[in-house]
């Protein structure tokens, strides 16, 4: 069955707002896919600082077609209730309505309804513009020339661009092609802004992930998370060094970062004298940085911290 990919890049999104958005939208096109008629095996989101992401797997290519019979008042009902009838069933006359009877309740309107299935890419295609539009940021802007016009979109920041492919493994994917205030969809992302910003065309998820980690971005911010972790025990530990963990920091982090570098800073011991808790809430909340303690010290904190950087610094970050 075909896949679904769908990808919006923009410019840096807060850290505290991309889980949330990711879960937004993954709920607001399933369930627009739902109601349209489509089925789907399984749907997962991803986010990174500059793009939400969606794998749909196991989509249906085309709604079912629907057949429905609406039942209507009695033939000798009065013109008030027949108008009503043909509004709820979407019919222009009464000539288009069909007679049954029934020996107790005598003749009385039914109205046969058609409705042909859709495609997906139809569905989908319809489905987006309405999502961008209407989604649910808690702060949102507008930006360029037409952040002047009345119902410009608003996003969280500049929307730069929207990837979406579908269909199955056997076959190569279709672009479903929608448009809104100019930004058209593809099958073009853009890797690291610094390390890698070149063009890549995608075709579904699985090269997908795989390029854009050739192009220095990890697209899972639980990995990022477990990347972050591990360098900086290891970076900790080979500078006879314990870190301090901190589960809130490293998810804000992880949200910062599409290519995480972990590496070590100090500052002047002197500032020890400070009382310990000050300096991690300073460190935590100004810089984003992680505390260390010596190996086996619980209390006293060392004057070395651990950073994460978005670049690779071409010295080491010696």
């Amino acid at each position: 069955m075909p896949d679904l990919l769908l990808e919006l890049r923009s410019e840096e999104i807060p850290a505290r707002m991309q889980r949330k958005a990711a879960g937004d939208l993954r709920k607001m096109l399933t369930d627009g896919l739902v109601e349209a008629g489509l089925t789907y095996e399984a749907a997962r989101e991803y986010w990174t600082p500059r793009r939400l992401t969606l794998d749909i797997r196991g989509l249906n290519a085309r709604s079912k077609d629907i057949h429905e019979d609406i039942k209507g008042p009695s033939t000798s009902a009065p013109e008030q209730a027949v108008q009503g009838f043909l509004r709820k069933a979407g019919l222009s006359s009464i000539a288009e309505a069909h007679v049954h009877s029934d020996p107790k309740k005598g003749d009385f309107y039914v109205a046969h309804i058609s409705k042909p299935g859709r495609a997906a890419e139809e569905i989908i295609a319809g489905l987006m513009p309405d999502i961008i539009r209407n989604f649910p940021w808690p702060k949102s802007m507008r930006w360029g020339p037409a952040s002047a016009k009345p119902g410009a979109l608003r996003w969280v920041r500049p929307l730069q661009s929207i990837l979406c492919t579908f269909g199955p493994e056997t076959e190569e994917p279709v672009v479903v092609d929608f448009e809104i205030d100019g930004i058209r969809s593809g099958n073009i992302t853009y890797g690291h802004r610094f390390l890698a910003p070149g063009e890549i065309t995608v075709r579904r998820f699985d090269d997908y992930v795989s390029k854009l980690e050739a192009a220095k971005v990890v697209l899972d911010a639980d990995r990022r998370k477990e990347i972050i972790l591990a360098d900086a025990r290891n970076l900790a530990f080979a500078n006879g060094l314990d870190l301090v963990e901190d589960e809130g920091l490293l998810e804000e982090v992880s949200g910062l970062v599409e290519w995480p570098v972990v590496l070590m800073g100090e500052f002047e011991e002197a500032f020890l004298a400070i009382p310990a808790e000050v300096i991690r809430l300073t460190i935590r909340a100004n810089q984003k940085c992680f505390v260390t303690r010596s190996q086996g010290e619980s209390e006293a904190l060392s004057n070395r911290f651990i950073l994460t950087a978005n670049i690779e610094a071409k010295d080491g970050g010696k």
